[in-house]
C-alpha cells in the first residue's frame, strides 16, 4: 500500500519532468537503518543511465517537485543519488481508521486483475496415507491459494490423481497378496510392494466386500483389489486434508485424460509438428530441441502410455481447454529433473512455459525428543499427517510448515509445537489476538464507550512504540503483494511475528485503558487495527484466531 503510493507519486513526477521516459523499472524499499528514513528509492540512479545526467542532479530535481507532497514529512538525497523518505505520521493514523473501517477487506489487492490461476498441490499417488511431507505441501498450496485470491486472482484448487499405471497395479497386487495371506495361503511378498498396516486393513475389507475374491480369476481379483484400494486410500486422503482445513475445487482423475482422448490428441499434435519419433518400438518426444537433456519416451514398446504422456495432456488441457492464465504446481523436491521436460512439452505445444510455475517443496525433518525420525515411504516407515495433527494440532502444524521458504528443508520440532507458551511461534501470534480480545472485554466492564471511537477528532498516538505499530500495519498490503508475486506464504509468517512482537512490547510497557478517555480510545483503536490485521493474516494461512487462550 505505502510502497505503491510512493511509486505512484514518483511516476507522476517522472511524467511531469521527463515525459519522454515511458517505461522505467525502479525500486522502493525499506532501508536497513532507520537513519535513512522509512523508505528509499533508486529512481535517480536508474534514470541516470537514460538521461546521461548525474544521479544527484536528477534526485535534486525530483525532490523539488516531491517536497510539497503532504505524504512526506522529510526528504533527503543520500549516497550516489538515493532518495530517502520519511512518511508523515498523519498518513499512518489515517490508515488506521481505514483498517478499522475495511476490517478483513484491508489488504485486498487488484494486482491479479482477475487472471485465472490453477494451484495444483499435494497430488500424492493414492498408494498410502499422507505423511508429514505431504502436509507441508498441503499447507503451502492452500495458503498460497488464499493469498493469490486476496491479491485479486481468480483461484482454482485442484488435486491430480495418478490412478492408473504401474504403481496402481502394484497397489492392487499388494492388497491381493495380503488377502491371500489373511486367508492362510502362503505367499512371497516382494520387497518393492506396498507395506504397512493399511494394506492389511484394505485386504480385510476386500474379503468382506467380495467373499469369493480368492476364488475369482486372478485378473478380476486383482482389479477388484486395486479399485477398492484406490477408493479407500483416496477417501482417507480427502478426510486427512479436510481435517487439515484443505478443500479442493476439483479432484482430477488421470483416467479422465484417456476417456476424453486428450493423450492421443496431444501426441498427435506433436507428431504433426515432427516432434515424435519411433525407436526400439517406443514413441519418443524430441524434448532436447527445447533444452531438455535427453529425449523422453511417451509410449513404451509395450504400447503403454507413460506418466509423462499423461502430464503433457493434463497441462495442455489446463492452458488450452480450460483457459488458465497461470498454473502453479507444488511438487516434492525429488521432481526437480521433471520440470525441464514438462516445460519443453508446453513450448512444443505453443504454450508459454512461463505460464507454469513449479514450486519444489523440500523435505521435512521430524525432530522428537531431540532425535531425527527416519522416513521410508515404501516400507511405511513414516509419520502420517493425521498423527502429527492429532499430536500438535492444525494451528501449530500449518504455522510451522509455512514458516520457511519451500526451497529450504524444514526441521519440525514436535515439543516446541506442543508448547502453550510464547516460545511457540503460532502461540505467540495467536496470543496477541487473544490479548486484544481481553482488552475489549475489560473496556466493556469499565464502561468505556467504544462508539466514541468514531467521534475522535484525532488519534493521540505519539509514543515511539505506537508509531512503529502503525508503520507495521501499513505494510500489510505490501507483504501480501510480495507474497503473491513471489509465491511465498512464509513472508506473511514473518510479518505476523514482527507485528506480534511490536504489540507484546507495547502491551507490556503501556497501560491501554487509562483515565484520559481520548488516550484510551486512541490506544484501543491501535489495538483494534492490530487485531484485524493479525486475524486476516492468520486466516490467509488457514489458522484460527482465538479470543481466549
Amino acid at each position: 500500500m505505502i510502497k505503491r503510493k510512493i511509486k505512484e507519486r514518483l511516476r507522476k513526477v517522472l511524467k511531469e519532468l521527463y515525459p519522454e521516459v515511458k517505461e522505467i523499472a525502479f525500486e522502493v524499499e525499506k532501508p536497513k537503518s532507520k537513519n535513512f528514513g522509512d523508505y528509499s528509492t533508486n529512481l535517480a540512479l536508474v534514470l541516470q543511465g537514460i538521461k546521461k545526467v548525474p544521479a544527484k542532479d536528477l534526485a535534486k530535481k525530483l525532490l523539488e517537485v516531491l517536497s510539497p507532497d503532504p505524504l512526506f514529512e522529510k526528504l533527503e538525497i543520500a549516497g550516489p543519488g538515493f532518495i530517502n523518505f520519511w512518511i508523515n505520521s498523519q498518513f499512518y493514523k489515517d490508515t488506521l481508521w481505514y483498517i478499522i473501517k475495511e476490517r478483513e477487506a484491508f489488504g485486498n489487492l487488484e494486482i491479479g486483475k482477475g487472471r485465472k490461476v490453477l494451484v495444483e498441490f499435494v497430488s500424492a499417488n493414492p498408494t498410502g496415507p499422507l505423511h508429514i511431507g505431504h502436509g507441508r505441501g498441503a499447507a503451502y498450496g492452500d495458503a498460497l491459494a488464499r493469498i493469490l485470491k486476496k491479491a485479486g486472482f481468480e483461484v482454482f484448487k485442484e488435486y491430480y490423481i495418478n490412478d492408473r499405471g504401474t504403481q496402481m497395479e502394484i497397489l492392487g497386487a499388494s492388497v491381493f497378496l495380503r488377502a491371500k495371506e489373511l486367508a492362510g495361503i502362503p505367499v512371497e511378498f516382494p520387497e518393492d510392494f506396498y507395506q504397512g498396516e493399511y494394506i492389511y486393513e484394505i485386504a480385510k475389507e476386500a474379503l468382506r466386500s467380495y467373499p469369493d475374491l480368492l476364488e475369482r480369476k486372478e485378473e478380476e481379483a486383482l482389479e477388484l483389489s486395486r479399485e477398492l484400494a484406490i477408493k479407500t486410500i483416496l477417501e482417507d486422503i480427502r478426510k486427512d486434508l479436510e481435517d487439515f482445513r484443505v478443500y479442493y475445487d476439483n479432484w482430477y482423475s488421470e483416467r479422465d485424460l484417456y476417456k476424453k482422448g486428450l493423450v492421443e490428441e496431444c501426441i498427435h499434435l506433436l507428431s504433426e509438428k515432427g516432434l515424435i519419433y519411433e525407436k526400439d518400438g517406443a514413441k519418443w518426444f524430441k524434448s532436447t530441441l527445447f533444452g531438455d537433456e535427453k529425449d523422453r519416451v511417451v509410449r513404451k514398446a509395450t504400447g503403454e502410455w507413460t506418466y509423462f504422456a499423461s502430464d503433457i495432456s493434463y497441462h495442455y488441457e489446463k492452458f488450452i481447454k480450460r483457459g488458465f492464465d497461470l498454473g502453479v504446481n507444488l511438487w516434492g523436491a525429488d521432481h526437480h529433473g521433471y520440470v525441464p521436460r514438462l516445460k519443453a512439452s508446453l513450448q512444443a505445444l505453443n504454450i508459454d512455459p512461463e505460464k507454469l510455475q513449479v514450486i519444489l517443496i523440500q523435505m521435512v525433518n521430524l525432530i522428537e525428543e531431540g532425535k531425527l525420525k527416519s522416513m521410508s515411504t515404501r516400507k511405511a516407515e513414516y509419520v502420517e499427517l493425521k498423527e502429527l495433527v492429532k499430536e500438535v494440532g492444525v494451528e501449530a502444524a500449518r504455522f510451522i510448515f509455512l514458516s520457511r521458504s519451500a526451497d529450504s528443508p524444514l526441521d519440525f520440532e514436535v515439543e516446541l509445537a506442543k508448547k502453550q507458551s510464547q516460545e511457540n511461534p503460532v502461540y505467540y501470534v495467536q496470543y496477541a489476538h487473544a490479548r486484544i480480545s481481553s482488552l475489549f472485554e475489560k473496556a466493556k466492564e469499565k464502561r468505556v464507550e467504544l462508539d466514541k471511537l468514531k467521534e475522535l477528532p484525532s488519534l493521540a498516538l505519539e509514543e515511539r512504540e505506537e508509531i512503529e505499530i502503525l508503520k507495521k500495519l501499513v505494510e500489510f498490503p505490501d507483504e501480501i503483494e510480495l507474497s503473491a508475486l513471489q509465491l511465498a506464504p512464509y513472508k506473511i509468517i514473518y510479518y505476523l511475528l514482527d507485528l506480534a512482537a511490536l504489540f507484546h512490547e507495547y502491551y507490556n510497557k503501556f497501560r491501554i485503558i487509562v483515565e484520559d478517555e481520548g488516550l484510551t480510545l486512541s490506544r484501543l483503536a491501535l489495538c483494534k487495527g492490530c487485531q484485524i490485521v493479525i486475524k486476516e493474516g492468520l486466516n490467509l494461512l488457514g489458522i484460527r484466531s482465538p479470543e481466549r487462550m
